[in-house]
């Protein structure tokens, strides 16, 4: 690594009050959720540090809250400004670009023909497709146009969200704009990262997996990326119990006990919703819904609000 290079990025976590030691536990965080051995953590760190490549990245905002990009605008070690200026190029993001109107839609074609084939195409929010697509336009080019035209001219599509990934809210009952996930909307295969909003370091680690080992992440019959999406929510809970016969037994001793029984007669929908919300946990690894209390809603699953509600009430 060009010591300058690590001089520099350490100076810039001092002055945010980050400690080399906190930057090397979230790299250690970040290597453990990849799935990757204690060995490339190092390696993860010097991607962060010393990035050796910025690949050209574009991305879309189709029908969304944009709480997806809230969600990555909240990234910690990589910061942000970092993840953006040192990290990724990032070529068209319609919240954080300063260019609007006509020189926005300019700077997007010229991004995805000056790129072509070798961008990472992140799409944040649905697709409607009933109508050839009429639900939903961005300068005059509905989003059936945007995604058939920048999609299919990437080197790899990132579905962020349930929305862009399976449909989310947009593609509940009864769907008059006939809305789909990328992949169902297009007949592509896409990488997706659900969640609502999913975490952030998710989206840093399928990142982090692309710039150190030159491909992404392995993904399960969903799409979605095993080392985030592997086991289910109930599976990781410190709340976990079972019930036998419709009797509630305790799974784990004490110290977990502390935080609560399992929230599963809450409507808890933990059991069949895979994701690695307890262990990443949300805002730095500070906590997350069922820890607060809340029981799981089941928002990184397919026919997420139709399938998974009420949220109330048991499987």
């Amino acid at each position: 690594m060009d010591q300058q290079l690590k001089r520099d990025f350490y100076d810039r976590l001092a002055a945010r009050s980050i400690s080399r030691r906190d930057f090397m536990r979230y790299c250690g965080m970040l290597t453990a959720t990849m799935g990757l051995s204690a060995s490339f953590v190092p390696k993860v760190a010097e991607v962060f540090a010393a990035p050796k490549q910025r690949p050209p990245v574009v991305w879309l905002h189709l029908a969304e809250c944009t709480g997806c990009s809230e969600a990555v605008l909240r990234s910690q070690y990589p910061w942000i400004d970092d993840l953006l200026m040192e990290i990724l190029s990032m070529e068209y993001h319609e919240t954080i670009m300063a260019a609007a109107g006509h020189q926005a839609e300019d700077n997007l074609q010229a991004a995805v023909k000056k790129y072509e084939g070798q961008f990472l195409c992140v799409v944040e929010g649905a697709v409607a497709t009933a109508h050839n697509g009429a639900y939903g336009k961005i300068a005059g080019r509905t989003f059936l146009e945007i995604a058939n035209d920048v999609c299919r001219k990437a080197a790899s599509v990132i579905c962020i969200g349930t929305c862009s990934s399976f449909g989310g809210i947009q593609a509940a009952a009864p769907n008059p704009g006939g809305y789909k996930g990328v992949g169902d909307a297009l007949g592509i295969k896409t990488l997706n990262i659900p969640g609502c909003p999913p975490n952030p370091v998710n989206f840093v680690g399928t990142v982090v997996n692309y710039l150190l080992l030159g491909q992404l992440p392995d993904l399960d019959e969903k799409g979605r990326p095993l080392f985030a999406y592997g086991r289910t929510i109930h599976d990781q809970c410190p709340r976990r119990s079972h019930y036998e016969n419709d009797e509630y037994v305790e799974s784990f001793g004490s110290p977990e006990a502390k935080m609560g029984y399992c929230l599963y007669k809450m409507g808890c929908k933990g059991p069949d919703t895979y994701n690695n919300c307890p262990t990443a946990k949300f805002n730095a690894g500070t906590s997350w819904p069922v820890e607060a209390g809340h029981p799981c809603i089941g928002c990184s699953e397919p026919g997420f609000w139709d399938e998974k509600g009420p949220f109330f009430e048991p499987l």
